[in-house]
């Protein structure tokens, strides 16, 4: 029978103990210095927030018991998302207690736990109170998190978690040097987890915005932020933080963990000295290979792999946003590419300026490939060797690698008509444009994101006539070819249009597209309404929740979906 326990066991709190009362010891010593204290259920205490991190966690403490078959679950609200989860044995040692993730914020939360001790099945409930959400004071509000809210939600898809990492406003642009704003919300919107900005930024040293988030297997997060990268555990337990490797710098967009165990890292490269004898800082075109200490390993430096030289897409770019640098009054407008342009963040071509901008990296074990999204050149394959192998763009502008550039077909294999503009008579295909996230799949096709801006290598007559698609491509390396295979939010229009970041990748385990349209509505002069769904393969939307930004010029980077059933087991 379920039973709610409020027992009375040893908890070694010690009462102003001295260090000669410690060492002498004496049969009274118990009596004297420990007492006993009240816990809720029979082992130990609960303590919320345990590593100072993530606000909406807590352990209850082993209190030297021995415990088995674990497994725990957060009464939800009433219409709520349940989360529940087993617990393992490494989990429960690592921690000396039951991990407990998913509390709701400024709430007394129920937590069921199930458990074995001394070969007795136990089942217990525990009250966890919480605190509210951490705020940001900004232009007058009192800030928290961006409004998550429920379009549509399948009910097979009702306990699915979202994290978002969300890029914060400050004097009226997106806030790229700013607190990291990471927060998972279930699909009711409510959030369920955040991480303590201030516990990994800080304001006079750190530089840049926290990227690039992934989960491991093991249900670890990593990410990196400019001058470091780093790992914790979803309890806030820190894995490691460590400092970008020397004359390497200015981290974003994307971090990628390999099956040996090392990380690709998308970095900059510090007095990159120039073959005219110049030095400078590059912007976004280097990736590095760190392995488990931290030493790197391999370099892929994109400088020397594409000779800079394609200015096509960077001269139809919209001038309002080139990805990080964000000026409404230039949207719409395209760019003015200068061969004698100042070095720095600035669109350009030659070593020194944001010619490639590298937004993604994956890694290929078939072949020891890294594949790469160049926002302002197209996607592409790259050995090890710095042999590229193949490129997913429009066949303009490559020079000799022309021969590298993949042929589009259609289901049957037939070649399709494609202009140089990359526009494909009677066919659905098109290649992604200023894209983000090529990453690929289980099912080894590539999915990206195709943003849509510079598309064809112009801007529309209306900046509403542009438009965001989430793809997957099957790329045949053998015969060179493409086909396009799926492809979802073209006939949403503008609505959908996110004109920088954003994602896509494939759910093996509910068969759907996952998207977040990042930083839609990014110029309707209103805060954004972004989109996190997820798409069946017959364009079937099973899952619709809108983010709703609370200023101008805030967008989100990317989201990705928490398996609470891998996170401690």
């Amino acid at each position: 029978m379920k039973k709610t326990i409020l027992a009375t066991s040893l908890a070694l709190a010690v009462v102003g103990f001295t260090g000669t009362a410690m060492a002498g010891g004496g049969d009274d010593w118990a009596d004297k210095y420990l007492t006993t204290v009240q816990t809720q259920g029979e082992i130990g205490i609960v303590k919320v927030n345990p590593y100072d991190f993530a606000p909406l966690t807590a352990i209850i403490d082993l209190n030297g018991f021995e415990i088995s078959d674990v497994s725990v679950r957060v009464v939800p609200k009433k219409g709520g998302a349940e989360i529940a989860y087993p617990v393992d044995k490494v989990a429960l040692t690592t921690h000396n207690g039951i991990p407990v993730f998913g509390l709701y914020p400024d709430y007394k939360n129920t937590v069921e736990v199930e458990y074995v001790k001394n070969g007795k099945k136990i089942k217990e409930d525990y009250t966890i109170h919480t605190a509210p959400l951490k705020p940001l004071l900004f232009d007058g509000q009192v800030r928290t998190f961006p409004e998550v809210k429920p379009v549509k939600v399948d009910k097979k898809f009702k306990d699915r978690l979202y994290m978002v990492n969300h890029l914060g406003a400050d004097e009226g642009t997106i806030g790229w040097d700013n607190y990291p704003v990471v927060f998972v919300a279930d699909t009711t919107g409510e959030i369920r987890w955040f991480m303590d900005w201030d516990k990994v930024y800080d304001q006079d040293t750190t530089k840049g915005i926290a990227m690039g988030f992934h989960l491991a297997e093991n249900g670890e997060l990593y990410w990196g932020q400019d001058h470091y990268y780093a790992r914790y555990d979803m309890l806030g337990r820190k894995v490691f933080k460590r400092d970008m490797p020397r004359g390497f710098t200015g981290f974003s967009h994307a971090m990628k963990e390999m099956p040996n165990g090392h990380y690709l890292l998308r970095v900059a490269k510090e007095k990159y000295l120039r073959e005219d004898g110049k030095r400078v800082d590059t912007v976004r075109d280097h990736v590095i290979e760190v392995d488990a200490t931290g030493n790197v390993v391999h370099v892929w430096d994109f400088n020397k792999i594409f000779d800079n030289m394609r200015d096509d897409l960077l001269s139809g770019l919209d001038a309002g946003a080139v990805c990080l640098n964000v000026d409404e009054g230039h949207a719409g407008e395209t760019m003015d590419i200068e061969p004698d342009a100042p070095f720095g963040d600035l669109p350009g071509v030659a070593a020194g300026r944001n010619w490639a901008h590298i937004n993604s990296v994956d890694y290929d074990p078939s072949d020891d490939s890294v594949i790469v999204s160049m926002r302002h050149q197209g996607t592409a394959k790259v050995g090890r060797d710095g042999e590229v192998k193949w490129i997913l763009a429009a066949d303009k502008g490559w020079g000799d690698l022309s021969d590298k550039v993949l042929t589009p077909v259609d289901s049957k294999g037939n070649k399709l008509d494609c202009d140089d503009n990359g526009r494909c008579a009677g066919s659905d295909f098109d290649f992604p444009w200023t894209q983000h996230t090529s990453w690929l799949t289980s099912r080894g096709t590539l999915v990206s994101f195709d943003n849509g801006d510079g598309r064809h290598f112009e801007q529309p007559a209306m900046p509403t006539m542009k438009y965001s698609r989430g793809v997957e491509y099957n790329i045949n390396e053998d015969n060179m070819t493409v086909e396009q295979t799926f492809e979802y939010g073209k006939e949403r229009g503008y609505e959908w249009y996110s004109p920088i970041t954003s994602n896509i990748e494939w759910r093996e385990d509910k068969d759907t597209f996952f998207m977040y349209s990042a930083s839609a509505g990014l110029f309707t002069g209103e805060p954004g309404k972004h989109f996190i769904n997820e798409v069946a393969e017959n364009g079937k939307v099973k899952v619709e929740l809108t983010v709703n930004s609370m200023a101008k010029t805030e967008p989100s980077y990317r989201a990705l979906i928490v398996e609470p059933g891998k996170l401690f087991n």
